[in-house]
């Protein structure tokens, strides 16, 4: 049953990331306390802490990339809404995911927006001259030059790949 709603959830928010570029409160809201309920209700108490440390650590390890603005709200209450479904060991494994999909998705728009030959020159004359400024290569002040995607993308990327092949205990 969690299985079904945690792909029902991955699958809308998926569309409205690459629609809308947002995660709606509407889906991610009620699946927290679909999760914290009926965690509750199906083990008791203990199924509720699992929930709650769930919710938690998801909330958790978006939090400061928020913070920044790395990423939005949404993302952080999708991966909360993991949590609360799923637990924490599952959250944190569908973070280290998220994080390998969103580096290789990132380094293809990098690779496809400046150039793979551009970027091997920028890096090879820092190295070379000592400016210590590798930086400058990816994150630039020039707004037409930054490179942004809807991150939930790679949340759901990583999830569904944690929920296909596992690799958590």
């Amino acid at each position: 049953m969690v299985n079904i709603v945690l792909v029902s959830v991955l699958v809308i928010c998926v569309i409205t990331d690459i629609k809308s570029r947002k995660i709606l409160n509407v889906v991610t809201l009620p699946t927290i306390v679909f999760g914290l309920t009926y965690n509750l209700f199906n083990t008791g108490f203990d199924g509720f802490l699992f929930s709650g440390k769930g919710f938690l650590v998801g909330l958790g390890l978006l939090f400061i990339p928020y913070i920044l603005g790395g990423i939005g709200a949404g993302d952080v209450k999708l991966m909360a809404a993991i949590g609360a479904l799923m637990g924490s060991s599952f959250v944190f494994y569908s973070f280290i995911y998220t994080a390998l999909f969103g580096g290789a998705i990132a380094l293809i728009l990098i690779i496809k927006k400046k150039g793979l030959s551009n970027i091997i020159k920028s890096t090879f004359f820092n190295v070379v001259f000592f400016k210590c400024n590798l930086g400058s290569i990816i994150l630039t002040k020039d707004k037409n030059s930054s490179i942004s995607f809807p991150y939930g993308v790679a949340i759901v990327l990583g999830t569904f790949y944690l929920l296909v092949w596992g690799g958590f205990q």
